[in-house]
């Protein structure tokens, strides 16, 4: 009997506890695993305001996985130029983790760390001479976020994307050798949102680079996007531009017969899809 009463009482809290939860998510119980998925395509691939496709498409896709608790994992990858990253598989995959908090009403913190790997891809000491150094980088960030607003800054504890004394000295970078190591370099983003209805939105975003050592590669970026959202599909367009520097900021092709300016101002139209 003390038995069966125990098992009672234990379904009684079990059954109050959902009914409780029911009730604070307006009838519908707070998900405690949630996983979403993304696919975009865009017309140039633009990573804090530099080109990454060459100025070209790219496709591009990911996953997220979120706890209650605030934890959460995801992946994100895109089609990258060979031109940009050398000897490798034309990609990038982004894997990353973090933990998400309330700090006070509407404002919320987020820590974690995020890694960027390119699958086969080593720099260049000379044209066509690749070196043991990857572009893989390694950053950890924090971010605050209130309402429309959010702040977020990154700091790598790798070499910049494969920047070093050696690396600095392929073809134009002469100039930029036995400065060490890139390590300790970061990126501030802030961005704000506005709802402007009708499915409508308009995004703003001002970002700066510094990059350790390296203070001529240092540089800001800005974004000012509109997207529209028909039928579950997301249509953006986006002004986006850099102030850094062209002389450093320019890529070639296997001739190197067509460099291109990939910190210049553009326009990136994109069509994605979130899958919940």
């Amino acid at each position: 009997m003390p038995k069966i009463k125990g098992i009672l009482i234990a379904t009684s809290l079990q059954i109050l506890a959902s009914t409780t939860a029911l009730a604070q998510a307006g009838g519908e119980p707070a998900p405690v695993h949630t996983v979403t998925g993304n696919a975009a395509l865009v017309s140039d691939y633009r990573f804090r305001g530099i080109s990454q496709s060459w100025e070209l498409p790219a496709v591009q896709g990911g996953i997220d996985y979120s706890h209650a608790s605030g934890f959460y994992l995801g992946n994100w990858n895109s089609s990258v130029s060979g031109n940009s990253y050398n000897n490798g598989a034309s990609l990038e995959m982004d894997f990353y983790g973090g933990y998400k908090f309330d700090l006070a009403q509407d404002l919320q913190g987020d820590v974690g760390v995020l890694r960027y790997y390119y699958p086969g891809a080593k720099l260049n000491s000379a044209p066509g001479v690749a070196t043991s150094d990857k572009y893989d980088n390694t950053e950890i960030y924090a971010a605050l976020n209130y309402g429309n607003f959010s702040g977020k800054i990154s700091y790598a504890l790798t070499d910049y994307f494969g920047l070093n004394g050696t690396t600095a000295a392929y073809a134009y970078w002469t100039s930029l050798t036995d400065r060490g190591d890139s390590k300790g370099s970061t990126y501030l983003d802030l961005n704000y949102s506005v709802d402007l209805g009708d499915k409508l939105s308009l995004g703003l975003h001002l970002g700066h680079a510094s990059v350790h050592n390296y203070g001529v590669l240092s540089y800001t970026d800005y974004k000012i996007g509109l997207s529209k959202e028909i039928a579950g599909v997301s249509l953006g367009a986006a002004l986006i531009g850099t102030d850094a520097n062209k002389t450093y900021y320019q890529i070639g092709d296997a001739s190197w017969s067509h460099p291109k300016k990939v910190g210049a101002d553009t326009v990136v139209l994109s069509v994605s899809k979130v899958f919940q």
